[in-house]
């Protein structure tokens, strides 16, 4: 006997035919596919590429500041929008490693317990029934799907590698443009490793102001930026802090994704109706987290480091896939190496698109990736895979070219 509760889920969730759908989202795919080929292959060690989170612990000054604050009985209540020193920390952080000058840290910052969340929360502050959110695909999807919970719309901008995976403007069409009230950008990308330029910046900002939308700049990987002397962000180009506001986050610069801790910069109106949406939420993420945080954002050199490795790891996979017939490049940023498939195999197979192609890395040859096939056939490998130390890399990187070598693929 089916329980009433089922015939009260919202619609948004698919009401009553929630959770009775047979549809298997990519992630899932890959997780199942992982688990069969370990059982195909007991003892086997499956090298994961597809993991998008860093493989390393904080560092031990960030630890031993939360160990600190923890105990102290100050720091055991709630926090509700933020403590003002970690609001005074993100603001000379901006400075110091960006530039950014002239941000309020008391109503132009405010703090989020990752960047997940307000993502999800800021349609709340924005989306009325028949407003537009322009999404970027690929791209993370978050703030696109609560849009659309709130009777609002998604217009999905392509990013094409003919346009150096940065979204055509011109394309949208003008119905889109009138009825948008945000756009979501996130450079550098997720997946693609694409990086801004400052002229795209400042062709966002035009866009923002002829079209009255708000740009969210997603920086999550802002600081991994490998082809620059200075990280770039939106909002070190004139002209940004009118028109947006710019998403930070401490889990992939700092090693913190479990963590949970992030910060808005830009606009004011806009940060004070998230901050209005945040502190009916939740009630702020804990002190004692915080304080560490401050300690982190206090040593960029922390990032520094983090990148060298990543950078050393793209390098070699970028320059092993290369030479096995794809047009691999090292990426401008993130960690993340974003490649088209092959279309077949010598043999005659072939590979109807990406997923299908990551199936088949999967259970031929142990080795995990994710699929996109949003615009064009591609999949992601992630240089954030588990090695004990660099000599462990160093195997592990041979062992994948190994497993690829053994293969004849057709481009």
């Amino acid at each position: 006997m089916e329980s009433y509760i089922q015939t009260l889920i919202a619609e948004r969730l698919g009401g009553s035919k929630f959770g009775k759908e047979d549809k298997i989202y990519k992630f899932e795919k890959i997780k199942r596919a992982k688990r069969a080929a370990l059982a195909e292959n007991p003892g086997a060690e499956l090298i994961d590429l597809g993991v998008g989170e860093p493989d390393e612990k904080a560092f031990d000054l960030v630890i031993n500041k939360l160990k600190e604050e923890a105990g102290k009985h100050e720091n055991r209540g709630y926090s509700d929008n933020g403590i003002q020193e970690f609001k005074d920390a993100a603001a000379r952080y901006l400075l110091n490693v960006y530039g950014v000058s002239g941000i309020n840290p008391e109503k132009e910052i405010i703090h989020s317990i990752g960047s997940k969340p307000a993502l999800a929360m800021l349609p709340s502050a924005f989306i009325n029934p028949g407003d537009v959110a322009i999404m970027t695909a690929p791209g993370y999807p978050v703030l696109g799907l609560h849009a659309e919970w709130y009777g609002g719309e998604v217009y999905n901008c392509p990013l094409e590698k003919k346009n150096a995976f940065l979204p055509d403007l011109s394309s949208i069409p003008a119905d889109i443009k009138r009825r948008a009230k945000i756009m979501v950008i996130n450079y550098p990308n997720n997946p693609t490793g694409a990086d801004a330029t400052p002229e795209f910046y400042k062709r966002m900002i035009d866009f923002a102001l002829e079209n009255k939308i708000l740009i969210v700049q997603d920086s999550a990987y802002s600081a991994l930026a490998y082809k620059r002397e200075k990280p770039l962000c939106f909002l070190s180009v004139p002209g940004a802090k009118e028109t947006g506001i710019e998403v930070f986050s401490l889990s992939k610069a700092f090693n913190m994704t479990g963590w949970r801790m992030a910060f808005l910069a830009g606009n004011e109106p806009a940060i004070q109706a998230f901050a209005n949406v945040k502190d009916n939420n939740d009630s702020g993420q804990f002190k004692a987290i915080q304080y560490a945080a401050i300690e982190a954002l206090a040593h960029p050199e922390i990032t520094e480091e983090i990148k060298k490795k990543y950078e050393r790891r793209l390098k070699a996979l970028s320059g092993m896939l290369k030479k096995l017939g794809f047009d691999a490049s090292m990426p401008d940023g993130t960690f993340y190496l974003y490649t088209e498939i092959p279309k077949g195999m010598k043999d005659g197979r072939r590979f109807e698109n990406a997923e299908d192609f990551s199936q088949f890395l999967i259970k031929e040859k142990l080795i995990s990736s994710v699929p996109w096939d949003d615009a064009g056939h591609f999949v992601r490998f992630s240089a954030t895979f588990e090695a004990k130390n660099t000599d462990d890399e160093t195997r592990i990187l041979k062992e994948i070219e190994s497993r690829l070598s053994s293969l004849s693929f057709e481009f």
